[in-house]
């Protein structure tokens, strides 16, 4: 290479390190009751924007996390995602771990028109559709449809319903209320805890004293499915226990003990991943972020981590199909994402659904043996 060949090839590199960095806003539940749906959430984050900077970046320009814990308060996301929009101005943002936080922050993100990825759960979300807001991971509506579909498989026709009243917990109570009867199921006791109670035993003691009920399904995130699980144990309550998509993660298995034997849970692929026949469409995928995550964390992966996966790089493509950060052309490239496989399924997101999965996303798990096992 010639003396002007270097210089030019030190100039382009020097110019490509000197670019502004694209900048990705994160509000996550690091600490606080979903402080296990939002630590694994981060740690995804930046495991993957170091690994995209180590490869040269995003357009050839290195991307730059400017990341809030907001403490499980929905309060502070909302003034979190102002900051990150009006302070850092972000050029999109991954986050919003709970539903509350989420829809704090959706108001201040559809005026400001910012390209938006929820990692919450419930169907508000993306329901109805908001120009600015997507989310790759399954809804409350889906969950307790699939849940649903297992009971009715299994014979159950009677059911309690313990959900917890936070955003997610009373959004799947009022998903699981609209469809119960489409699966000829009947909803014979309903009760509700708070998400941050120690103890729901004067519930499920009403539920126990219920007549006909054949099964609890229990609604919500954090740590009170765990402690629901305990206390059910303790009250002697023999009956099959079902929990949405708020616990798919060893954590949960830890925090609940031998109680969580045989408990039935919603999750996505990643949590059988080892347990994938190589036929699997996702196989590749999911063994590739258990083979990082555990490999840089030296911890267990979960669904929430590879939630934050799947809706951070449904915007890196986006981008790279867009050839820019302009907001309006990345969004109109992430509603165009068709056939992403991810950690939670397949994704086809289209103007009319800004999530872009199917019920059978889910897999049925259930703890055996202090692991997850896909449920007969």
């Amino acid at each position: 290479m010639t003396i002007g060949g270097i210089a030019l090839a030190i100039g382009v590199m020097s110019s490509a390190i000197a670019a502004d960095p694209i900048k990705v806003g994160s509000v996550l539940s690091v600490t606080g009751p979903a402080a296990f749906l939002g630590d694994p959430e981060l740690k995804t984050l930046q495991m993957y924007v170091d690994d995209l900077n180590n490869q040269g970046g995003l357009l050839g320009r290195p991307l730059q996390l400017v990341h809030y814990d907001d403490g499980s308060d929905a309060n502070k996301a909302n003034a979190f995602a102002k900051r990150l929009i009006e302070d850092d101005k972000v050029d999109f943002i991954v986050g919003g771990t709970t539903t509350g936080s989420t829809m704090s922050m959706v108001p201040l993100i559809e005026k400001a028109g910012v390209p938006f990825m929820s990692l919450a759960g419930a169907v508000v979300v993306v329901e109805p559709v908001k120009k600015w807001v997507f989310k790759a991971s399954t809804t409350d509506r889906i969950a307790a449809e699939r849940v649903l579909t297992d009971m009715k498989k299994h014979g159950i026709t009677k059911i309690a319903l313990l959900s917890d009243t936070a955003g997610f917990g009373q959004s799947g109570k009022a998903q699981t209320e609209l469809v119960v009867a489409k699966y000829g199921i009947t909803l014979v006791a309903n009760e509700t805890y708070g998400p941050k109670d120690t103890d729901a035993s004067p519930q499920l003691t009403k539920i126990r004293n219920t007549p006909g009920v054949e099964a609890i399904f229990v609604f919500g995130f954090g740590q009170g499915p765990a402690i629901v699980t305990k206390n059910i144990k303790q009250l002697g309550i023999t009956l099959p226990v079902y929990h949405a998509h708020g616990v798919g993660s060893e954590e949960f298995i830890k925090l609940a003990g031998p109680a969580a034997e045989g408990v039935r849970a919603l999750a996505p692929a990643l949590m059988i991943a080892d347990k994938l026949p190589n036929s699997d469409p996702q196989k590749p995928v999911v063994s590739a972020y258990v083979k990082a995550f555990e490999g840089r964390w030296k911890e267990h992966v979960s669904m929430f981590g590879g939630q934050a996966h799947d809706n951070f790089f449904i915007v890196v493509d986006a981008v790279k199909r867009a050839g820019t950060v302009d907001k309006e052309k990345v969004r109109d490239q992430i509603e165009a994402t068709k056939k992403y496989i991810g950690t939670g399924g397949e994704v086809n997101m289209t103007a009319a659904d800004h999530m872009g999965l199917d019920m059978w996303s889910l897999r049925m798990l259930e703890v055996k043996n202090g692991a997850w096992v896909e449920a007969q």
